[in-house]
């Protein structure tokens, strides 16, 4: 989730790729009695690595706090919320929740049901990132972004690719209208192969990242990743957070990872 510069905004459609079968790895469908997120299969991420604030000027501070994050009715609700928060000596005017998967695959497919928030500077995204984060850092360690809601347009979502040669302002950008995703849910899939990766919405095919010579500078995604679901607040992507705004939240009615089976 950075700032992006090199965007382009796709119409053209393809059908979800239909080739070879795939089978369901992992899952969330939010179904359980607790509100309580399944701690087997979700890690609530709380401390900010940037001296107290996480990255990209975001306003917020993540919490594990069923006020921000809980399950009810088959959906998982994320929940951006204004108040004054302190948290590792730095206090903010607005907390969030952030879930990392506990499951960690190569190649893939992703599909996440959600409804997206409304209110002007809510940032909310489903993406991923390498495992090995901690040892190669970012954006070595490649990330992807499945969807993100932008603020100048809420009509509008988008991926992205983070790598080494296409971050910051080169970072490779594709976005697409969706005129309801605030009233209605959609799907947003992601498609993980060794020469590709492929995103959808409802399964439409609107963008391929597909880097014909690869090396670990534009190609870092031979390594296991993982799953983030987040509303951030502010930020680059999140813009001005509006005088009134008191809470929202991004809706999710589920989560599910398939891979491909040998044939």
């Amino acid at each position: 989730m950075s700032l992006y510069h090199t965007i382009f905004l796709v119409t053209l459609y393809f059908s979800f790729p239909t080739n070879g079968a795939y089978q369901l790895i992992w899952s969330d469908e939010f179904n359980q009695n607790s509100r309580q997120i399944d701690a087997t299969k979700w890690f609530l991420e709380t401390q900010a690595p940037n001296n107290g604030r996480w990255y990209n000027n975001e306003k917020q501070h993540y919490t594990d706090r069923l006020d921000n994050v809980y399950v009810s009715d088959g959906t998982l609700k994320i929940v951006a919320k204004k108040e004054n928060y302190t948290h590792s000596g730095t206090q903010l005017a607005y907390t969030s929740a952030r879930l990392n998967s506990k499951v960690s695959f190569t190649y893939g497919k992703v599909v996440v049901r959600a409804k997206l928030p409304k209110a002007q500077g809510t940032w909310p995204a489903i993406w991923m990132l390498g495992s090995n984060l901690e040892t190669v850092g970012w954006p070595a360690c490649g990330e992807i972004d499945i969807m993100e809601q932008l603020f100048e347009n809420q009509q509008m979502v988008q991926c992205a690719v983070h790598t080494p040669a296409t971050h910051g302002d080169n970072t490779i950008v594709k976005q697409i209208n969706v005129s309801d995703v605030t009233q209605n849910f959609h799907e947003y899939g992601m498609v993980w192969t060794a020469e590709k990766i492929e995103f959808f919405v409802d399964g439409q095919h609107y963008f391929t990242y597909e880097p014909k010579n690869k090396t670990p500078q534009n190609w870092p995604y031979f390594n296991d990743q993982y799953i983030l679901l987040n509303i951030a607040m502010g930020g680059n992507l999140g813009g001005k957070i509006a005088a009134d705004f008191t809470q929202d939240q991004m809706e999710v009615d589920y989560v599910r990872v398939y891979q491909q089976i040998a044939e």
